[in-house]
């Protein structure tokens, strides 16, 4: 649950460079100084522990419907449909097209305080 003064802090130019509902949120700052001294920040890649790992009461299982999107999933779990990222964290596909693509298909729903990758 974020504490409201926590969703205050998001609104804070420069408190911190993602949103706490992104997936870059935790995500480390790198900073590369250029030749001619310019320092350029960076995100650090966000890499994921393998699914293999995660225990079995993370997630719980949703039959793709017909017509279904990652961000229609993203509203109906989550309320926010921002928030697909999470449910392609929790499957195995790297393009997050094809978690919806077949109708009848099973994909892992991330439970409350579940998968964290």
């Amino acid at each position: 649950m974020i504490e409201p003064y926590e969703s205050a802090l998001d609104t804070i130019p420069g408190s911190h460079p993602y949103p706490r509902t992104s997936r870059y949120h935790d995500a480390e700052i790198g900073v590369h100084t250029q030749p001619d001294g310019t320092e350029v920040r960076y995100t650090k890649r966000r890499l994921l522990p393998p699914l293999s790992d995660a225990p079995d009461d993370e997630t719980a299982p949703h039959t793709v419907n017909s017509g279904e999107r990652p961000d229609h999933l993203g509203q109906r779990y989550f309320g926010d449909p921002g928030q697909w990222w999470q449910i392609a964290d929790a499957n195995p596909d790297l393009d997050p097209r094809e978690l919806t693509a077949e109708p009848g298909r099973e994909i892992d729903i991330p439970l409350p305080g579940g998968f964290h990758g």
